[in-house]
This record gives C-alpha cells, structure tokens and sequence, in this order.
C-alpha cells in the first residue's frame, strides 16, 4: 500500500503524507491494534475448541497458577498477525531490514508455535526439546545475522557501537556474526522466561519496540544522527514500522490478557517478540542499548542462571524460586503487585536506554 499512495503523490499533493516516515509508523501502530481487536475474539474462540484443556500448567510452579488451567495459549498468533499486515502494509517493502527482521521474527514464531503445540497436545509443559529448540533458534539467528552484515555499510558491518562514546567502533571481525547470534537468541528466550503472569512481559516488550521506534528513526535519519553524534544507518529508519506493528499489537493483545487472562501468548508470541527486539538491535547498532532498555529480561535471565548454578554448586537455592517474579509470588506478593512494578522498572531503564542518544 506505501508504495501504490506514494505513487499517487505526483498527481495528488495530498499523498504526500504517505511517504512520512513518522505518518506510516502511527499507521502500523492503529492497523496492528485493530487486527487484534477485529480478530482477536475469534481467534481465541478457535484456540479453546482445539485446546480443550488450554496451556499446561507448570506443576512445580506457583499454586496459585493451578486457577489458570484451562486458558488457552499459542495467542502470540494474534500479534503475529497483525504486526505482519501492518508490516507489509505500511514499511517499504524494498528495504531489506524490513525482510531481516520479518523473517527472525516469523521464523521464531514457527519454533514458538512447535512448542506450544507439542505442550498442548500431549498434555506437558516441557514442549520440544531444549537443545533442538536452541539449535534452530542459532540456524535462524545466524542467517539473519550475516544476511544483516551484508546489507549494513562497510564501515559498520562487523562493528559494535559503544554507548556514551560517539567515535568508538569495536571491530569484531568474524565474530560479530556469533555476537549478533548471541543477542537474537538471548533477546528471544529473556522475554520467554518472563512471560510468567499476566501481562507482564507484553508491556515492557511494549515499551522498549517503542524506544526502538525512536532509536530506529534516529539512526535512519542523517540530519539526526549527525546532531546526536551517532552512527547513521542507511536504511535503518524504516524498522520504526515495524516497531510500531509491535506497539499496536502488543496493545490489541494486552486488551485479551489483561488480569483475569482470556489467552497465553505461548512461546508463539514471546520468542517471537524478542527475537524480533534483538534483530532490531543489531541492524540499528544498538546491541547494548537493548541490555538497557530490555534489563528487566536481563535480570529475570540471570535469577534463572543463577538460581541452576547455585543449587548445583552448592545444593542451596537463592531465591525461592525462579525466575525472579516467581520469587515475590512465593514471597507471597500479589500478581498485579509484581506486574505493575516490573512495568514501572522497565519504563525507568526505557528512560536510562534513550538517555543513551544524548550522552556521548
């Protein structure tokens, strides 16, 4: 659709609107919540009647989780959805970022879907196994990381930018592609060991696609990156569609999983949604900068990290249980106390993550 009404500007001045950047970026943003307003019920409908008995439930797991049964998951498909027809309606469909990105983002929805299929019908929690999991995870990351270094400018290409200092530029070499692998895959499965109650990972996925929405803009755009003393990325800017496809249907999605949840987004959704967050990192050179805006993943990962290492070293366990929002559940938190919270901390590092474009 961008490229019909850009087109159509020559004849008809009023078209013009269609080729701002900031113009088809709202645009993603209303599309993709309304596809999951417009399709979301149904969808959900759909998903109860093949369930059945919904997601399994953790039995090891917080007791209080046991009321949630029966609640259908794989809802991600919902966000998928819509952040695609938002995608492919608004971003110019000629930028190879766009394609980049789409496809880490659908490819680790399938492995999402996969694993919440295998939880769903044969009745467990465990889903596919993790080592194969992983391994597609790395195939797909690792395509998508050196298909990226052969579109960035060969002045970044292979190079890892350093917030705070504007001329730095680590040359990574070869091993830019298993760093990049490393921020895709970790991106990923951070936001998967998060998504624990209701609501909680869907708003600060929410929140740093909406930093990424101005990072993206920035980056993309000379004039910008130069008064900021960044590094522009020819190209970069257009990802800010695609950013805010993530926006709207994270939204349209949150409208369903609001406290009492009516659908999980599964794996589906959350490897999904990160995936999609580390891939925009890497294309705009912001690799660190998502540590920051995403710390609230960063700390769920490590609870969990440290949590196995403890107990194996040592045969004691640090927190009660982890990840870490299970934790304050055992220590006998309210799930909307944790949930809002959580969000609170991620709109702070969001701030400390745009804080980043200016301090150099």
């Amino acid at each position: 659709m961008f490229y019909l009404l850009s087109q159509l500007s020559a004849d008809f001045p009023a078209f013009n609107v269609f080729r701002y950047l900031t113009f088809r970026t709202g645009g993603a943003v209303i599309t993709a919540l309304l596809v999951a307003f417009v399709f979301g019920p149904a969808i959900i409908r759909w998903l109860k009647r093949q369930q059945g008995y919904g997601q399994p439930i953790r039995t090891d797991g917080p007791q209080s989780h046991l009321i949630k049964q029966g609640t259908p998951t794989m809802g991600g498909a919902m966000m998928l959805l819509g952040i695609t027809i938002a995608t492919l309606l608004w971003a110019d469909l000629s930028n190879r970022y766009v394609w980049a990105v789409m496809s880490v983002t659908l490819g680790y929805g399938l492995i999402g879907f996969l694993d919440d299929y295998r939880k769903v019908t044969k009745r467990s929690s465990a889903g596919v196994a993790g080592k194969s999991k992983l391994i597609l995870e790395i195939l797909l990351a690792g395509a998508a990381a050196y298909w990226i270094t052969t579109i960035a400018a060969p002045d970044l290409s292979g190079n890892l930018t350093v917030p705070f200092f504007k001329d730095v530029l680590l040359d990574l070499g070869i091993m830019y592609v298993p760093f990049a692998i490393f921020v895709i895959v970790g991106a990923a499965n951070s936001v998967n060991l998060t998504d624990g109650l209701d609501g909680l990972a869907i708003v600060p996925v929410m929140i740093a696609a909406g930093v990424f929405v101005v990072i993206s803009y920035l980056i993309g755009n000379i004039v910008f990156a130069n008064y900021l003393q960044v590094h522009y990325v020819v190209g970069a800017g257009e990802l800010a569609v695609f950013c805010g496809a993530i926006v709207g249907a994270g939204l349209g999605f949150l409208w369903f999983n609001a406290p009492p949840a009516m659908v999980f987004m599964g794996d589906t959704g959350s490897l999904a949604l990160g995936g999609a967050l580390g891939s925009v990192a890497v294309v705009t050179k912001h690799e660190i900068v998502l540590a920051i805006v995403g710390g609230l993943f960063v700390l769920e990962t490590v609870s969990v990290i440290v949590q196995v290492a403890s107990f194996k070293l040592t045969g004691k366990r640090v927190f009660r249980m982890a990840p870490l929002h299970h934790h304050y559940e055992e220590k006998g938190w309210a799930e909307p106390t944790i949930v809002i919270r959580f969000w609170i901390i991620a709109v702070i590092l969001a701030v400390a993550g745009l804080a980043t474009l200016k301090l150099r």
